[in-house]
């Protein structure tokens, strides 16, 4: 009998790989996105879980506006704190393995080194709280949920929804013919979500628990960042370096937020390629994906 799994926030950046990789390696993978069930309404949780009765329960359902959250912080608790526990409180009535996607943002980034599973948690807004409560709520209704913290998610899906991710960003502003200004004191390891999804799916068939890291491999500037992706676009626009103090943000974020992947690749996981190479396989999809839409 094959295994069922259902994934919600499916028709995100993360989302629509989960569903790919997962049908792949021979789940039977039922998707929800918001529309159809809004993970922090209780009893359609309940309902949507009872009804597929999954072993696995992939929560790829986010609330990710990090600086809007400073003025409304009650949305993001509610989809990214108390969903989780819906999503907890349902899988431990069915039995089934959660499986709850995390961020970077828990750290405070003072360490400046990449951050490992063990390192005290620091968040500094209203979004990263809201963050690190799902987690504890994730392991205080759940013996053994898989939390998966995780950085800078770019992927091909970025291009149906309406934030894109960074890259989208860079290039659409790289069109523009404006200068381009990008901080270069802060530090992360973006993360291309197709990886994203195999090293979920390689997690869970090893059957870990506990907290993961799976971040980009590479710890990276933003500034840095940016000019990676403009060549491997093949574009030249004008960058410039700018840094926390020129570019104030509503909300404070962590400097040097990268992740570790020692623990994953510990378990005889495959290490994250180059970020170079993620992004020239972003580069490439997204060639393919306007053909496609074009043709």
């Amino acid at each position: 009998m094959r295994k069922k799994a259902v994934i919600f926030g499916s028709s995100g950046q993360l989302g629509v790989e989960l569903v790919r990789v997962f049908g792949e390696r021979g789940y039977q993978v039922s998707g929800f996105d918001r529309a159809q069930v809004d993970v922090s309404e209780p009893e359609r949780v309940e309902q949507a879980l009872a009804q597929e009765d999954p072993s696995i329960v992939l929560n790829a359902a986010a609330y990710n506006q990090v600086d809007v959250a400073e003025q409304e912080p009650l949305p993001a608790f509610q989809a990214n704190a108390l969903a989780v526990r819906n999503l907890a409180m349902a899988c431990r009535q069915l039995d089934a393995l959660l499986v709850h996607f995390s961020t970077d943002y828990v750290f405070d980034g003072a360490a400046g080194r990449p951050y490992v599973e063990d390192d005290v948690t620091h968040p500094l807004g209203a979004y990263a709280v809201s963050k690190l409560a799902g987690e504890l709520y994730a392991r205080a209704y759940l013996d053994k949920p898989l939390v998966i913290r995780t950085c800078g998610v770019f992927g091909p899906a970025g291009l149906n929804t309406a934030r894109g991710n960074f890259v989208e960003t860079m290039l659409r502003l790289a069109a523009r013919g404006h200068p381009i200004r990008v901080v270069d004191d802060h530090v992360a390891s973006p993360t291309y979500s197709p990886l994203l999804a195999e090293r979920t799916a390689d997690l869970v068939e090893r059957g870990q628990q506990g907290i993961f890291h799976v971040g980009g491999g590479q710890a990276i500037s933003w500034f840095d960042y940016a000019a990676m992706i403009f060549r491997a676009a093949g574009l030249t626009p004008e960058l410039r370096p700018t840094n926390e103090r020129e570019f104030r943000t509503a909300a404070r974020r962590p400097k040097y937020s990268a992740l570790s992947n020692a623990k994953m690749e510990n378990c005889g996981i495959a290490p994250m390629p180059p970020l170079q190479q993620a992004v020239e396989m972003y580069i490439e999809a997204r060639k393919q994906y306007v053909r496609t839409y074009r043709e």
